[in-house]
């Protein structure tokens, strides 16, 4: 079997070693591909995985020998699988590997925003408590968490394990999903609808994946219904906000802050309005990416292809 890795870096810097999905055949690990690049390096190959190069229908038409693509991430829209089902090609993707790594950031941005540690340490180092007549001094203010109430938008395992932690901090969470579940007893929880959520949250935290109908809910009219205290939490998927009406909300005092993971162009395009926006937190899309959940990601990905090898395939996406 040939197998070939599309753009590995991400998954890998090389700091991991790829034995996982090298025991299945002859390898051959690219760090990123270009898209005139991605037929070519695909060439006879029976497997490949991809991240974020796309795997359209021309491809998948100019390359006869495919008969596996795995992508290395939950999220599989860049793979045409309506023309992969067509041609008999199995997808699979690598579900709930990061829930824990992106629910603690999650809070590291909440609380970022929350007690604006780095700017204090900023101040700190810049001479600020040196210089300071009182044993105590601040330049942000600084919020409580417990009482407040956290809205979270897609409540899959990202989302519960989100409630679960905000439920440690005292906190209230309301609920919105395309689907509902049994929720925790006990009160501090519960579903309701999307406007309800946006108008009554201290804090809104985005879990759901990109879908035509989470495509720009954060928007001018909905952050026209939240809190001119609230703050915005997006570890999901960048196209969920509609950036420029996020900045001028910001810019404008509409609302208090943002903490984003995600953006809509990644890498980010230097005329993104989020760049020049007050008061927000903008982090490289590194929610997933600790070397511990990267290993995992591999080895699960590395089950993925022995298990279609076998005639089993499991992680099936449709």
């Amino acid at each position: 079997m040939k197998i070939v890795v599309l753009d590995g870096c991400a998954a890998n810097s090389g700091d991991i070693s790829w034995d996982s999905l090298e025991k299945y055949g002859e390898l051959t690990v690219y760090a990123r591909t270009d898209i005139e690049d991605v037929v070519p390096r695909i060439g006879d190959a029976e497997i490949i995985t991809t991240n974020k190069t796309v795997i359209d229908r021309a491809v998948i038409e100019a390359c006869p020998n495919l008969k596996y693509i795995g992508v290395l991430a939950t999220g599989y829209n860049v793979v045409d699988t309506e023309a992969a089902r067509e041609h008999g090609i199995i997808v699979t993707n690598v579900p709930a590997y990061s829930t824990d790594a992106v629910a603690q950031f999650t809070f590291a941005l909440i609380l970022e925003l929350a007690n604006h540690v780095g700017e204090h340490n900023g101040s700190v180092m810049s001479g600020g408590w040196v210089k300071s007549r009182d044993f105590s001094y601040s330049v942000a203010p600084t919020m409580e968490l417990a009482g407040k109430t956290l809205g979270i938008i897609g409540y899959g395992s990202i989302g519960i394990r989100v409630a679960e932690i905000a439920h440690a901090f005292g906190m209230k969470v309301l609920v919105s999903s395309r689907t509902q579940k049994k929720l925790p007893e006990g009160g501090w929880i519960k579903w309701t609808e999307r406007e309800e959520l946006f108008s009554q949250s201290d804090i809104i935290s985005i879990h759901c994946p990109l879908f035509p109908e989470t495509e720009g809910l954060i928007n001018r009219d909905s952050i026209g219904l939240m809190k001119k205290s609230a703050l915005i939490i997006n570890t999901a998927r960048g196209g969920c906000i509609v950036e420029q009406d996020l900045a001028d909300a910001l810019n404008s005092g509409r609302i208090a802050g943002a903490a984003v993971d995600v953006i809509s162009q990644e890498p980010m395009a230097p005329d993104n309005p989020l760049l020049t926006a007050k008061n927000i937190v903008i982090t490289p899309h590194i929610a997933w990416a600790p070397k511990e959940v990267r290993e995992r990601l591999l080895n699960i990905a590395g089950e993925n292809i022995g298990a279609f090898i076998s005639g089993h395939p499991v992680n099936v996406v449709d």
